[in-house]
């Protein structure tokens, strides 16, 4: 009975990328780069990866002082070597280069891409971080950030990882910041740097130190999430807005199973009267996690939730506007490895004209996505409903 649901997702995998080979996305709508002035600074938001590269590429080009670079994917491919040239230009023209990335998600990168230069500092997170402690829980998270901050001036972050499929072929979100919140993404980057620097260097590196000073930007807002200290605000930061919602709340995510507190909220939003929509890939890149996601499908559905299924492409986005007021962009899924489990990052932004702008692109993704209708899904088969059952138990593991 334990090993059944592992089994069957195994199968699953295996089959469905047995399908996909040579298969490639279809053209999807997208919105161009959109900037808002918010605070002391401004907000740019991307929904294709090519216009946000170009900018990253340039901001990197640009650097004076320092980069930092973390980043959960990076492939060795075009887009990644493209990326690795730039740093190692502004390592030798003597801009201080510090780079971090997940070592479990780059495994199938080649070795080769992944030898740096002694003028860049790398800081590999390790397929296993436990060591001897292996029941702590606490040192089992991944790092499924994307950050990249240039001169403390200008930062990025979102969903977007590196490479050359996710330039084109993925609808994502990601953001451009200047201001005072840059900061708070330098800090986040340096944390962790610091943390984890002892086991990855000789004992007489010194850590990252943070020259500017902290500003408290009201509209703003950097949440991240820490698993060695146990702290996960990215999911209280969710209830509590859905919670205030008075209006509609739209999410955009691109893997969802979310907890039973998690749907018990948006049943309640729904069924005081809140315009909840929820969008999804209509076939995402883990088909696990989809069918997953279905079995709360039911829940949602006959409280009144809409759910959106977006076509023909793979949306990776993580985000959600609420009342035209509120707004989150960032790296975390609505799942337990994201709310519970990783180090992920995510800007909270309380901002009318910031919404706006994250309304437009939802509903544009809107107009590219089916609707799943309560009929549509009651009259699914009997053996779908079956494989739903039979995964259920994955539930807390995902």
């Amino acid at each position: 009975m334990v090993g059944v649901p592992f089994a069957l997702a195994i199968s699953m995998t295996l089959v469905d990328s047995y399908r996909r080979r040579g298969k490639k996305p279809r053209p999807f709508p997208t919105t161009p780069p959109s900037t808002n002035e918010v605070g002391g600074g401004e907000m740019t938001v991307y929904t294709y990866g090519q216009d946000l590269y170009d900018d990253m590429l340039a901001a990197i080009g640009g650097a004076r002082k320092r980069i930092l670079l973390e980043t959960y994917i990076w492939k060795g491919d075009e887009v990644g070597e493209q990326f690795k040239a730039a740093l190692v230009d502004a390592a030798r023209r003597g801009v201080e280069v510090y780079c971090i990335y997940d070592a479990f998600a780059n495994l199938v990168v080649s070795p080769r891409f992944k030898r740096f230069p002694p003028e860049i500092k790398v800081l590999r997170y390790p397929v296993y971080s436990a060591g001897l402690r292996f029941w702590d829980l606490r040192r089992y998270g991944r790092d499924h950030r994307k950050i990249l901050v240039v001169d403390d001036e200008v930062a990025f972050v979102g969903g977007y990882n590196l490479g050359a499929a996710y330039a084109t072929e993925w609808r994502d979100t990601h953001v451009r910041l200047t201001g005072s919140s840059v900061w708070d993404l330098t800090r986040t980057f340096a944390d962790f740097w610091n943390l984890n620097r002892r086991k990855r260097f000789r004992s007489s590196e010194r850590p990252l130190l943070l020259e500017a000073a902290s500003v408290w930007e009201p509209r703003i807002r950097i949440h991240r999430n820490i698993p060695r200290l146990w702290m996960f605000p990215i999911r209280s930061m969710y209830l509590e807005a859905i919670d205030r919602a008075t209006d509609h709340i739209w999410m955009t995510h691109a893997y969802f199973i979310p907890d039973q507190d998690f749907v018990d909220s948006l049943v309640r939003a729904a069924r005081r009267g809140v315009d909840v929509r929820v969008l999804l890939p209509h076939k995402s890149n883990h088909v696990v996690a989809d069918w997953i996601s279905r079995g709360y499908y039911s829940q949602l559905l006959d409280a009144g939730v809409r759910i959106l299924r977006f076509r023909d492409a793979m949306v990776h986005a993580k985000t959600s506007t609420i009342d035209g007021s509120w707004s989150t962009v960032g790296t975390a899924n609505v799942d337990r490895l994201s709310l519970q489990g990783n180090y992920e990052v995510n800007v909270e932004v309380i901002d009318e004209q910031f919404a706006a702008t994250m309304e437009a692109i939802f509903l544009t993704d809107q107009g590219h996505s089916l609707e799943l209708h309560s009929a549509e899904w009651e009259a699914r088969s009997a053996h779908r409903k079956f494989t739903e059952f039979v995964l259920a138990p994955l539930r807390p593991l995902l």
